[in-house]
């Protein structure tokens, strides 16, 4: 009896599990089936999966009316330079969290915690009277500081915990040989931490390759603009989608995050672990 309700419980949870992949797949699925079809196609009352008439038509269109390899660079700019200078932020400080233990410690970790819930309407005006002040309005720069002040915290959090799984008799270890604390900073810690160091910089990177509403708000010339915020070029005046182009431009701007995550997908995974279970 009890084999039979186990049974039962895991074809639900087999189950549960399927409707939430397929719920998360569907918007990309048809993201992707929406870029490949013929303007006949998107306008039928009867629309399909696969398209029946595929095509490259939207993506050249897409290309034809937004600049998105200009945009597209825009955004590799300043996620490439948020994620490098978030993570050279970041290591130092997460070192000294996770290995000086004291209420300064608790207190910062505490407060990267509670920062995570903050809203972005809600720190949104402060941060555009600073940028201002340092005249750093409609600058990628400005941007850039915004999505590193945005990305610390968590880069805090995910680099603290794999400082925690390095072993702490290796740097005993070392200190005993005679090794001073950059000696063993350099050539203990540092190698240990380098799976940790790549995946929170590639963390930090999608974080700001997709971010939209800092970018909206604080970017105003079109030169400036980043991908995500070209993409809404494609909304007519009145809100009408041209949805073959603008289905194209974001599936193009979609598959690097893909790419990335894939690739990374494992070592967050530890990353959020080991920050989880050395807490």
């Amino acid at each position: 009896m009890s084999l039979r309700t186990s049974g039962t419980a895991r074809a639900g949870q087999y189950a549960a599990l399927l409707c939430y992949l397929v719920f998360l797949a569907f918007p990309f699925l048809w993201l992707i089936s929406t870029a490949f079809k013929p303007a006949r196609e998107l306008g039928s009352l009867h629309p399909t999966w696969i398209p029946e008439d595929p095509t490259l038509d939207n993506f050249r269109q897409a290309f034809d009316e937004q600049p998105l390899l200009r945009a597209a660079a825009n955004s590799l700019t300043a996620a490439l330079c948020a994620a490098l200078i978030a993570v050279v932020i970041a290591t130092p400080m997460a070192y000294v969290m996770a290995r000086h233990r004291g209420r300064l410690s608790t207190a910062a970790t505490g407060w990267v915690v509670v920062s995570q819930a903050f809203p972005f309407v809600l720190v949104i005006i402060p941060l555009f009277l600073v940028l201002k002040y340092l005249h750093l309005i409609n600058s990628l720069w400005g941007l850039i500081l915004v999505y590193v002040v945005w990305s610390l915290p968590f880069a805090l959090w995910m680099l603290a915990g794999y400082v925690r799984a390095v072993p702490p008799e290796l740097e005993e270890a070392a200190a005993v040989d005679g090794a001073g604390r950059v000696r063993i900073l350099v050539s203990v810690t540092a190698p240990l931490l380098a799976p940790g160091i790549v995946a929170t910089a590639l963390f930090a990177f999608i974080t700001a390759w997709n971010e939209f509403f800092f970018a909206l708000v604080l970017l105003k010339t079109p030169e400036k603009q980043t991908l995500p915020v070209v993409l809404t070029h494609f909304l007519g005046a009145e809100g009408v989608a041209d949805l073959g182009p603008l289905a194209a431009a974001a599936f193009l701007a979609t598959l690097p995050s893909l790419v990335l995550f894939a690739v990374i997908q494992k070592r967050i995974t530890g990353g959020l672990t080991a920050g989880a279970v050395k807490n």
